[in-house]
């Protein structure tokens, strides 16, 4: 682990030692207790995930559900590790037991939304997003629409996916992701002057990315606008050298 990664948890170690002492001579915990083992377990592993670490992850994962049984969170985060470990059997019955614990949780519906929709199960995965997205205590609807409509995009279904990409950005109208797609959508429409309406949003409310600045590039070739080329051709180059995109504005011939 880095040592930012090691600094980060530190805190949480202190929880983790405390709760593990809190027993009674006859080793019953409170729930309270055991919540807080399982919290700072999953927490731990979390951090290591995050740090590539998956073995030390998977450790910490498995104390916080053994800690307690009926914590949702804990195979939530089993079912993205194993998802990432490629063990997709495994990540999808912790997915469906973090379900069954919490039906209506919309990080959990969200990510096995995007475990269903990598295993190309789009039908499923549409129906977890829309579901994340009803739930009236989701404070971030748009983003499971967007995944709803990124998923519908992947299925190679534009109608849909732009049906989802509005819905979220009616939720959201500064939902960078949705912004982004949709500006792509209408580019692959050639609908010029849309698309770069739907850029322009984008990158008043996020940071342009090798991929953002090169559909700019693209948009404002088909619309002859050589200055506006000019200045994404040289913020691309500047800022990601190596990218893939650079490699394709140079075999483009796009000047």
């Amino acid at each position: 682990m880095t040592q930012r990664g090691l600094i980060r948890i530190l805190p949480l170690l202190a929880l983790l030692l405390a709760g593990g002492c809190a027993t009674t001579g006859s080793d019953l915990r409170s729930e309270h207790d055991a919540n807080d083992i399982a919290e700072a377990n999953m927490r731990l592993g979390v951090a290591y995930m995050q740090d590539g670490n998956f073995e030390k992850a998977l450790e910490k994962l498995e104390r916080a559900r053994k800690a307690d049984p009926e914590y949702p969170m804990a195979y939530n985060m089993l079912g993205l590790l194993h998802q990432r470990m490629g063990v997709y059997d495994k990540a999808e019955a912790n997915f469906e037991k973090a379900l069954k614990l919490a039906p209506k949780q919309p990080n959990i519906l969200n990510n096995y939304g995007q475990f269903l929709c990598g295993q190309d199960r789009f039908a499923e995965a549409e129906a977890a997003f829309v579901k994340a997205s009803e739930n009236p205590l989701n404070n971030n609807p748009a983003r499971a629409l967007t995944n709803a409509g990124t998923c519908a995009s992947v299925s190679d279904r534009p109608d849909k996916a732009e049906q989802y990409y509005r819905k979220a950005l009616e939720r959201n109208p500064e939902q960078p992701l949705a912004l982004l797609q949709m500006a792509e959508l209408q580019y692959q429409a050639e609908e010029y002057l849309s698309a770069r309406g739907y850029l322009q949003r984008y990158a008043s409310v996020a940071r342009h990315s090798a991929s953002s600045l090169w559909l700019g590039i693209r948009i404002e070739d088909k619309l002859g606008n050589k200055d506006a080329v000019s200045s994404y051709a040289l913020s691309l180059k500047s800022n990601f050298p190596d990218s893939d995109q650079v490699r394709l504005l140079r075999e483009s011939g796009i000047r």
